[in-house]
């Protein structure tokens, strides 16, 4: 038996000029700072290996030295190519410097790109990143003006527009796990998640590379259970024991089982967010929370609306996740983004684009840093700072719904709150509404285009996407229309009925969200527009489990429908709703009722396709045809269609 343990400097000698390398790591979950130090180190004292090139998906670094940051040193490395850079500065300013050639691709692009690699394609089809900088119609990802390159470009299949992703070959994979045998198996138990080391390690082997991984012990052979293994030996030719500085579980924290699932971590000791333009914005996109529903929350000011949820007791009634390949729980911030305390499920990342692109998130919130009368957004590149895109085109281009977030202006920003009023004490030095973007992460008219439900949400007002442009929905309590906003914007959005922001979003208190999402009252639910006689029923979260419950739904309902005096088209939303099972006939035999004296036609939504089978089986049982679809749009095209007929 091969005893695959080596000593590092071994190890990194096996590294060769010009090699692509490939290395894991999520901020510094699954980074294998020990390799990389052993990298730098050896570069230092013997200017080899020289002219590597890189690959990675989600900028391993701390913003500060560690990670990738370690190799940002001229002559070590010739090209890069990442997803995220924000965190890896140092390389980043090589980058923008034009020191080497680099490339800033979608991070779930690059993530599912290491199974085409393993797998010997040439290259990974998808429609991320269409019209957005990534284009080649654009600068295809190009960082600067030395990287020509064509890494992505545009294909038609039957009819549509694709961008294909070219595979590129690995020489040397740079992995991390937490146990290994003498003949080269993984663990990861003590991993916050699981990345994509099996990929990344399949791509390297499989291109005729080698696989370098980082772990913080070794057990006897045979002893590993074959199910614990995510990475086989025979993937893997040596294996480094790292120092324990060298593999912190992240960047910020040493170890914590509750990251793990190892624990049920107590998270309701977390302390409130103090109030100010950051929790704000937090619990305005939190009013906008499905029931039941799968969110995404980014990097950054997203990650208020997590703490939000968990403080107004709602984060048991949604599915929160993050792109690393989180399902549940409570994503943490800050260095640790990533993890999450108590997670339903850790898969890999790879694996969480699938479903994100697939259309399976309900909600998703990301940051917003520059926006321009088109609804356009620019998270990635600002002059000479690159912070790269990371998951944002994947998420924004794939959510059914999308909510940007961020202050109105930036730079010494100063609000005063007094009685659910705000005041602007001092202005942002800098304009986040203006004319033209920098860089296009996100395509305002593309989403349009898809029939999006997109938001805007800021501290003292929200925008909603429209097919004409933005749209000034909503302004705070006690803000200045003329002084406070558009004299603070480039451009002069749509303005047609504006409301005024929920003055709970600007008191020290709970705002009672539970309640709000789960005992919304009918009058909240129900809005008729005359002009087409539809009547719009949110039956989003309601429960209903004794006969009770029932009759406290039918009676304002009916009351409603009744009170308009004629007939009525209805649109009803039923996502996240539940009806215990001994109630479902009595519930289906209202609604028969009700169609056949109140309804011309009756068209029901859910993203639930099992809600939809069920409620469209109960139905045809009682003779009412179902007219189920999966989304509004649909339910909607379906009423104009016999509308029309």
């Amino acid at each position: 038996m091969v005893d695959k343990v080596i000593p590092l400097e071994d190890a990194i000698a096996t590294i060769g000029d010009g090699d692509m390398v490939c290395v894991s790591g999520f901020v510094g979950i699954g980074t294998p700072d020990g390799l990389l130090r052993g990298l730098e180190e050896r570069f230092l004292a013997s200017a080899a290996p020289r002219d590597l090139s890189l690959i990675f998906a989600a900028a391993p670094g701390d913003g500060k030295a560690k990670g990738l940051n370690r190799l940002a040193h001229s002559g070590l490395v010739k090209r890069a190519i990442g997803g995220h850079w924000s965190l890896v500065p140092k390389l980043g300013a090589m980058a923008v410097a034009e020191e080497i050639e680099a490339y800033n691709l979608p991070l779930g692009c690059i993530s599912q790109l290491y199974r085409d690699i393993a797998s010997g394609k040439p290259g990974m089809f998808s429609k991320v990143g269409l019209r957005t900088f990534v284009d080649p119609r654009q600068s295809g990802g190009a960082i600067n003006a030395r990287s020509t390159e064509k890494l992505v470009e545009v294909k038609e299949l039957q009819g549509e527009e694709w961008l294909f992703y070219h595979a590129v070959p690995v020489d040397v994979a740079l992995i991390r796990g937490t146990t290994a045998d003498p003949t080269g198996n993984i663990t990861m138990e003590r991993e916050a998640l699981t990345l994509d080391m099996l990929p990344i390690a399949m791509a390297a082997k499989n291109s005729g590379g080698l696989v370098i991984a980082q772990v913080e012990r070794i057990a006897a052979a045979g002893s590993l259970s074959p199910k614990d293994v995510v990475v086989p030996g025979n993937l893997v030719d040596c294996v480094v024991v790292a120092e324990p500085e060298d593999h912190m579980q992240t960047f910020q924290t040493q170890y914590e089982h509750a990251f793990t699932g190892r624990m049920v971590g107590v998270v309701d000791q977390n302390a409130p967010m103090k109030l100010d333009p950051r929790k704000i914005i937090a619990r305005r996109a939190a009013q906008e929370l499905p029931v039941n529903g799968v969110v995404n929350l980014g990097i950054g000011m997203p990650e208020g609306v997590g703490a939000v949820a968990n403080e107004e007791e709602i984060i048991d009634h949604i599915t929160l996740t993050t792109e690393a390949g989180v399902l549940g729980g409570v994503p943490q911030s800050g260095l640790d983004f990533g993890a999450a305390i108590n997670a339903n499920s850790i898969i890999q990342t790879n694996q969480q684009f699938d479903f994100y692109d697939g259309g399976g998130l309900d909600l998703a919130c990301l940051g917003m840093a520059e926006t321009d009368a088109s609804g356009n957004v620019n998270v990635s590149r600002f002059k000479d700072r690159f912070a790269g895109a990371g998951g944002f085109i994947n998420i924004s281009q794939n959510a059914r719904k999308v909510l940007f977030v961020g202050t109105f202006t930036a730079g010494g920003l100063q609000v005063q709150l007094d009685n659910g009023n705000m005041s602007i004490v001092q202005e942002g030095r800098n304009r986040k509404f203006i004319v033209g973007v920098e860089q296009i992460t996100f395509n305002g008219a593309y989403a349009a285009e898809q029939g999006k439900e997109i938001l805007y949400i800021t501290e003292r007002c929200v925008f909603k996407m429209t097919d004409d442009g933005l749209e000034l929905i909503e302004i705070a309590p006690g803000i200045d229309l003329k002084n406070d906003i558009l004299n603070q914007m480039e451009f002069e959005p749509i303005i047609n009925d504006v409301k005024l922001m929920d003055e709970r979003l600007f008191r020290d208190k709970r705002m009672g969200l539970r309640g709000d999402m789960l005992n919304m009252n009918m009058s909240s639910r129900l809005y008729h527009d005359a002009g087409n006689n539809i009547v719009f029923a949110n039956l989003s979260g309601i429960s209903l489990d004794t006969e009770d419950d029932l009759e406290a739904f039918r009676a304002p309902f009916e009351e409603f429908i009744s009170g308009l005096g004629q007939k009525v088209n209805l649109i009803s939303n039923h996502d996240g709703m539940s009806i215990a099972p001994r109630l479902v006939g009595k519930w289906v035999d209202m609604l028969s009722r009700l169609e056949s004296q109140y309804y011309m036609t009756a068209c029901r939504y859910s993203t639930s396709p099992f809600l939809r089978q069920k409620l469209g089986q109960d139905l045809k049982n009682r003779a009412i045809a179902p007219h189920i679809f999966e989304t509004q749009k649909e339910a909607a095209a379906y009423l104009a269609s016999t509308s029309s007929a």
